[in-house]
């Protein structure tokens, strides 16, 4: 039983409500389905060309690391100044050292068209000698350079001397051996251009004129000019 303050609600039937249909023309869906294979075919030559970049980029980068010179290694192995001790030692003193230049390519080879070696005290050349005439070097050798400076290769006069011996007592004597050279890397058939190199090999020596154990098989800086 209803309540009076309530009304009847009568319910009409409507028609269920239905997505109008488009219907398309088949030059519509044939437009569409080309659209869909250009869309395919355009993101298919854009991924193949991303990978031959990329397979281009890591061959270049493969060949550039096993081309690619790296500079020769030069290390000090001995040097010893004789009769350091002595206040007249600079009439017969003697310069001796042995160095080590080491060819590290794999395979590049490297040309000297000379060497020669020169010591410095205090920016002051005391001597200069020749290491090599011309010389090539093959990949993953090693060569060593023994010289001797003495006499007319070997400038020391009284005042210098002084210097060093002054600078010997304080337990340590300190020179620098440079090694200078023209170079240039061989390639398979392919030569480079000549390039200075200069190797700077900063050695002290103690109070009895011996490479002190500091020094001893240090690489020596190497630079081109």
């Amino acid at each position: 039983m209803s309540s009076p303050s309530q009304l009847p609600v009568h319910h009409t039937n409507t028609p269920e409500q239905r997505p109008t249909k488009h219907h398309h023309s088949a030059r519509y869906y044939a437009h569409r389905v080309k659209e869909s294979i250009t869309t395919r075919v355009s993101k298919l030559i854009c991924a193949i060309f991303l990978s031959l970049l990329l397979i281009i980029g890591i061959i270049t980068f493969i060949l550039w690391l096993s081309l690619r010179p790296h500079r020769p290694r030069f290390f000090i192995h001995d040097f010893s100044v004789t009769g350091l001790a002595l206040d007249n030692g600079f009439e017969n003193a003697q310069i001796v050292f042995n160095v080590t230049a080491r060819n590290s390519n794999l395979n590049i080879g490297i040309y000297y068209d000379s060497m020669s070696g020169s010591v410095y005290y205090k920016d002051q050349k005391l001597g200069s000698t020749p290491l090599l005439d011309s010389y090539y070097e093959a990949p993953k050798t090693t060569k060593v350079l023994t010289a001797a400076l003495s006499g007319e290769t070997l400038n020391v006069d009284r005042q210098r001397w002084m210097e060093i011996s002054n600078e010997r007592s304080k337990g340590a004597v300190a020179f620098r051996l440079e090694i200078s050279s023209t170079i240039r890397f061989k390639i398979s058939a392919w030569d480079s251009k000549r390039h200075g190199m200069h190797a700077n090999c900063v050695v002290s020596v103690g109070p009895d004129g011996m490479i002190l154990p500091s020094s001893k098989d240090i690489r020596c800086p190497v630079y081109f000019t």
